[in-house]
């Protein structure tokens, strides 16, 4: 068995105030063996950000990749996953500040005041954020507020497009459409069987356990979304306002985007066009942009390798073979 692909990750919480926001640790590459340097590579840390209404766990096939070449470390957003759900801090600034404490609290990241520290080790450099739908929202607000000490964002088909003009729709209408039909709710079995089926070569242990951690079996014996209702309407408020326009020039990093497939693609690549075109009008570099087409929105299970492939690269850290399609 492979060890690095069986490892499992530990579980930890930040507190920020009175909230406690939860993160899996990952770890990083393992020594080799006797006789051999156990010295690992020099390269920033990776802290993955997980989507609207999922978990950390989503981000499990492609951690357990990472975790070869850096420490990887996902988060649970707040009021979803394990972490609190407060009423208020959906907006940019606090989701954002969830996100450095992590990064801080798990040593991916020094804080401010040990900064240049000669006898820190790998851990504490600059850090490559990665960032999934709403996460890639999230993620950029993040990198935007970190300036240099972030080597790259990696927006995974999100982060790129002004959801509010995309979509036509206000954000209660949003969160309606994201809704689970009755049929899919009416048991774990049910809700298991409809997330399998979207793709059953690619359906294993990591999937059912992010799927699982998305909802919660009641005694009647349905299952309901885990995400509180006012949590979701907060984050999907966030995302509607967030703006592409004005948070991608600000990141100081370089910028990846992975782009899935799409209902609209003249839409969705008018979206990539835009934010390309504002970042060459603010005089910063345009985003490399990676096309993984026909893979659906879920590329962490869909295409993996090539998340992580895209992710090192972007942090300077190119793994050896890997391979990049744009």
């Amino acid at each position: 068995m492979d060890l690095e692909m069986s490892a499992a990750p530990e579980g930890f919480v930040v507190v920020i105030g009175p909230d406690r926001i939860h993160f899996l640790d990952w770890g990083g590459p393992v020594a080799p063996g006797p006789g051999v340097p156990t010295e690992p590579p020099r390269r920033p840390g990776v802290l993955l950000v997980h989507g609207l209404a999922q978990t950390s766990w989503s981000w499990a096939p492609v951690a357990r990749r990472l975790r070869r070449h850096a420490h990887v470390v996902a988060m649970d957003l707040r009021g979803h996953g394990l972490s609190d759900a407060p009423t208020e801090g959906y907006d940019p600034d606090t989701l954002a500040d969830d996100v450095l404490a992590v990064a801080e609290g798990s040593g991916l990241l020094l804080p401010p005041d040990r900064e240049g520290d000669p006898d820190v080790g790998p851990e504490g450099r600059p850090l490559v954020l990665a960032g999934h739908g709403f996460g890639a929202c999230v993620a950029a607000w993040a990198a935007a507020m970190l300036g240099d000490r972030c080597a790259a964002l990696v927006l995974v088909d999100g982060g790129w497009e002004d959801v509010a003009s995309a979509s036509g729709v206000e954000p209660a209408e949003f969160a309606r459409s994201i809704e689970e039909p009755p049929e899919v709710l009416r048991s774990m079995a049910a809700f298991l069987a409809d997330r399998a089926a979207f793709d059953p070569g690619t359906w294993d242990a990591d999937q059912e356990r992010a799927a699982r951690s998305t909802v919660v079996e009641v005694p009647a014996g349905h299952v309901v979304p885990a995400v509180r209702p006012h949590a979701l309407a907060r984050s999907v408020e966030a995302m509607f306002g967030y703006r592409p326009a004005v948070v991608l020039p600000s990141v100081e990093a370089p910028i990846v985007a992975l782009v899935a497939a799409s209902a609209d693609p003249a839409a969705h690549a008018g979206g990539l066009a835009e934010a390309q075109a504002t970042l060459l009008l603010a005089g910063r570099p345009p985003m490399r942009v990676v096309d993984l087409s026909p893979a659906g929105h879920n590329l962490m299970r869909y295409r993996p390798d090539d998340v992580v492939a895209t992710t090192l690269e972007a942090g300077g850290n190119g793994a050896p073979g890997s391979t990049m399609r744009s």
